[in-house]
Order: structure tokens, then sequence, then C-alpha cells
């Protein structure tokens, strides 16, 4: 590459503080077993940071089936509450339609291990599964795809505000990272390929 004079287009961005605040361990049901046999049986979630000119940091809540890797359910605000990642559950939910027993994957931030989030995902009939303290490995896939959504897309862009993201995040979603681009861990086909494969045998 330097003999080409060719340099890699990823750039160091923004990572937040760690939180001081004590954080309480919760069962790891998926002990970084990402395997599946079926769609709707293992989910992750996590958030990530977003920054644009007018508003200033927005946040993703994203919401991965791990057969699959497509992302099922997404919420994008300008705030990090509680009400983002319900959002984004419930959007998965109604997209998906998964039995009861799904196991929902996140870390142990606040959002995701309130009152207000466990009474939806039990509503659900799901299962909540926590990363152990400090191991971004325990939710390795949906880290995976925020990284790729920063160097495939907001590392390039200086966004304006609010709704020109949220914009933009739709385009990168559900076109291209849903429905056009490939992925080596699912047999080089597309999330949404998987998906319809996976719904016509059954």
């Amino acid at each position: 590459m330097k003999k080409a004079d060719i340099r890699s287009i990823i750039v160091k961005k923004f990572r937040p503080t760690p939180s001081k605040e004590k954080v309480v361990e919760r069962e790891n049901i998926l002990q970084r077993d990402f395997s599946t046999e079926v769609i709707n049986e293992k989910w992750v979630g996590d958030i990530t940071y977003i920054y644009t000119l007018k508003h200033g940091w927005c946040y993703l809540a994203s919401v991965m089936d791990l057969h699959t890797k497509k992302i099922v359910g997404y919420s994008f605000g300008r705030t990090m509450t509680t009400e983002l990642i319900i959002k984004a559950l419930n959007n998965a939910h109604e997209a998906q339609k998964p039995g009861k027993d799904l196991i929902f994957h996140s870390d142990l931030g606040t959002q995701y291990t309130s009152e207000a989030f466990g009474d939806v995902i039990q509503s659900y009939n799901m299962i909540h599964s926590f990363s152990y303290k400090g191991s971004p490995y325990d939710n390795a896939c949906i880290e995976s795809f925020h990284a790729t959504l920063k160097k495939e897309e907001v590392n390039h862009v200086q966004y304006i505000d609010y709704k020109s993201t949220e914009l933009a995040l739709f385009q990168y979603i559900e076109g291209w990272y849903n429905r056009k681009r490939i992925h080596c861990s699912i047999g080089y086909k597309t999330p949404q390929e998987v998906e319809e494969l996976h719904t016509r045998a059954v």
C-alpha cells in the first residue's frame, strides 16, 4: 500500500468515555454462541453514536437477527433513551413476528437493564441475555455491524441535521446492507436472500 501510495479510508472516530456507574452483572445466556438453526432464534441489539452539525450527537439503536445478519429493526433519535431501544425492538417484532423464547442479547447499558425494557422483553416472551461487564466481544456481531456502518457510510459524510441523517441511515440499512451487501459468514449472500431462502424452505 505504501509503495502504491494507497491509504486506508478507515479513520479513528469518537469513542464515548466509559461510564463510572456501578454495573450489576446479569446472566449471559448467549455465551458468545452466535450459531443458529433458524431465523428469529437469536437477536442482538446495541446503540451507536452519530454526529450531526446542527443537532450534535444522535443515536442509532439496531437489532440484528444472527441467522441472517439482517437488521430486523432499528430506531434513530436525538436522545439515548430507553424509548429508543424499545422502538427498535418493537419495529423488529412487528416486522418479524417471532415465536416465544427468542433470545435477545445486549450489553449492560442502563437502557437495556431498565425495568421498562424488561417489561417489553417479557411481554414478547423473549429471553434477555447480557454481555459481561467490559466484554464487547460478547456482542461482537452487532458491534461489527456498527463498525461497518461507520467505515462504509458515516465516516465519509458530514451530516447536516437529524432528518437528513435519518434518511441516509434508512438508505444504507434498507437499500444497501440488508438487500445488496453480501456477507462471507452467510455464504456470500445478502441478509434478505438468506431470510427468503429460509422462509421458502419452511
